[in-house]
């Protein structure tokens, strides 16, 4: 019974959780799998959903049914990862418009690009990536980073002519 195996993984019982996690895998990418339609992203999204679930296993009440709690955080899971192929796309967008001769759409292409940022320094490439890939809000980063807003503003526009210069050095 599921409310035995909740009690004793929540009581550290790795065993109890293991079999929980086993229990309610096949039901989680199924709900995704007929969610997104996508089988590959079904299987991730529910990869990260079990993670949080052994992260947040103490936080579920009894009040729902476990199964209902499993959705909620794999519903949740699912959003965030749309979310993400949305920035990235529209990352990819606004790099096809900066550099024309240069499509961002192949791996390959996008690997140039992780290499790119790779050189940036650290206090450059860190808030770049929070807020173009991730969709932070400035003041957001400025505390995950602890420094000013405007240094935050400062650094992200450094981090982006920085970019171009290195990706139209490489597109040459």
């Amino acid at each position: 019974m599921d409310s035995d195996l909740i009690r004793r993984a929540q009581g550290g019982e790795e065993q109890a959780l293991a079999e929980l996690l086993k229990k309610h895998y096949s039901f989680i990418v199924k709900y995704v799998w007929q969610m997104s339609g996508d089988e590959q992203l079904a299987y991730d999204v529910t990869q990260d959903t079990l993670i949080k679930t052994i992260q947040k296993i103490n936080q579920y009440n009894h009040r729902s049914k476990f199964s209902t709690w499993l959705i909620q955080i794999a519903t949740h899971t699912y959003l965030d990862y749309k979310r993400k192929q949305k920035r990235k796309y529209e990352l990819d967008e606004k790099l096809r418009k900066e550099f024309p001769r240069s499509s961002v759409s192949s791996a390959s292409d996008w690997h140039e690009v992780q290499e790119a940022l790779w050189k940036l320094e650290e206090e450059h490439r860190i808030p770049l990536v929070l807020k173009h890939y991730y969709g932070y809000e400035y003041t957001d980063i400025a505390k995950m980073t602890k420094v000013k807003v405007g240094t935050v503003k400062s650094r992200v526009h450094y981090g982006l002519e920085n970019l171009r210069k290195e990706l139209r050095t490489d597109d040459k």
